[in-house]
C-alpha cells in the first residue's frame, strides 16, 4: 500500500501540522508566538486493568464549551474549567474561544466536544459507562505555571472523585 492511499483505496489526507498552524494563528492574533511546553521525560503510562468495555470513561476538552447558564470563558489565560453533566442536551451547549473559528463548533458542538459519540460507544457496549461530568476549559493558556499548579491538579481530583478509568482528551 502506498503512502498516498488508504486501505479503502481513497486518497490519504496529509497530517495536520498542528504546532506550526497554531503558532502562526497566535502571531496573527497579535499575541506573539505561543510557547509550547517541552519535556524530555515522557508522561507516566498506566495500563488499563480491565477491558475498555468495562471502563468508566471521562472527557476533558479544551474548546471553551459551556452549558447555557454557566459563565462563558472570557480571555486567553482563563484557567477555569466547567463541569458539564454527561447527560446534557447538546442544544444547551455553547462554545467561546479566542483562538479558533467557532463556526463549526457552533453548528455541531460534537466536533470539539464528542459527547454524542461517547454516548453511542456506551450504548453499543464498547465502553462501560460515562462519568457523571465532562470537563471543559479554554486552551491557549500562556501561564504554564498556573496550568501545572492550579488547573491540572483540580481536574485530576475531579477525575479521581468521578472514579474514571480512562479519560479522552480533546484538544482544539
Amino acid at each position: 500500500m502506498s503512502a498516498q492511499t488508504t486501505q479503502s483505496g481513497g486518497a490519504r489526507q496529509p497530517p495536520v501540522t498542528y504546532i506550526p498552524r497554531i503558532t502562526a494563528q497566535y502571531i496573527g492574533l497579535g499575541y506573539g508566538e505561543y510557547r509550547w511546553v517541552h519535556s524530555d521525560t515522557p508522561p507516566p503510562w498506566t495500563s488499563l486493568t480491565k477491558p475498555i468495555s468495562e471502563c468508566r470513561v471521562g472527557l476533558i476538552a479544551t474548546g471553551g464549551i459551556y452549558v447555557t447558564g454557566q459563565t462563558a470563558f472570557h480571555y486567553r489565560d482563563d484557567t477555569t474549567y466547567r463541569a458539564i453533566p454527561t447527560d446534557v442536551d447538546t442544544a444547551d451547549l455553547r462554545a467561546t474561544h479566542f483562538a479558533y473559528d467557532l463556526t463549526d463548533a457552533r453548528s455541531d458542538i460534537n466536533c470539539v466536544f464528542p459527547i454524542e459519540a461517547l454516548r453511542t460507544l456506551r450504548d453499543n457496549g464498547e465502553i462501560g459507562e460515562l462519568g457523571p461530568n465532562a470537563y471543559t476549559l479554554m486552551g491557549g493558556i500562556y501561564s504554564t505555571r498556573r496550568v501545572h499548579e492550579e488547573l491540572i491538579p483540580e481536574l485530576a481530583k475531579r477525575c479521581v472523585a468521578d472514579e474514571l478509568d480512562v479519560v479522552l482528551l480533546v484538544p482544539v
